[in-house]
């Protein structure tokens, strides 16, 4: 299975909207996917027999800055079988405001492994994943303010009255 295939596949099931661009001058391809049909193309990849990607080796959150205002997500999947690996990505514009989130769908309806990747990545760099089963905190206490992995976080000079600086 070559990268066109794969993107065969997917504009044949899904329509030329589904790829927004593509990354191929990296260590490995990547996929720009339109966010709203991350879980659609992440269940065809899975369940395809042709790519059969089995199995969600990461998932990372992203802030490309503050000049950008953009949030996205970084997908690593793996088939098994077929010893092949692909990286999809999705983002979006978002302001930074700390009650107006960055949201995209979850994916752990398909990947059982994204449940907590999904929970670190809100926990990190607080993007919102909408249909997540238990989107909680997993790394910081339950109080924290702000996210820790976003390009605009000012570190906390104590936490209950303990310095961590």
């Amino acid at each position: 299975m070559i990268f066109d295939d794969i993107k065969n596949i997917l504009t044949a099931k899904f329509g030329d909207g589904v790829i927004v661009g593509e990354e191929t001058t990296g260590l490995q391809p990547a996929l720009l996917i339109a966010p709203e049909m991350i879980a659609q193309v992440c269940l065809e990849l899975r369940d395809n027999p042709e790519t059969y990607f089995d199995f969600l080796s990461c998932l990372s959150g992203v802030d490309y800055g503050t000049a950008e205002n953009r949030f996205g997500v970084v997908y690593h999947l793996s088939s098994i079988p077929y010893n092949f690996r692909l990286t999809l990505k999705i983002s979006k514009l978002s302001s930074r405001l700390l009650n107006e989130l960055p949201s995209f769908p979850s994916i752990s309806s398909v990947y059982k492994a994204a449940d907590w990747h999904e929970r670190e990545a809100y926990d990190m760099t607080g993007i919102f994943f909408e249909n997540h089963p238990d989107l909680r905190r997993i790394l910081l206490p339950d109080d924290w303010e702000g996210f820790p992995l976003r390009k605009d976080y000012v570190e906390a000079e104590e936490y209950k009255g303990i310095k961590i600086k």
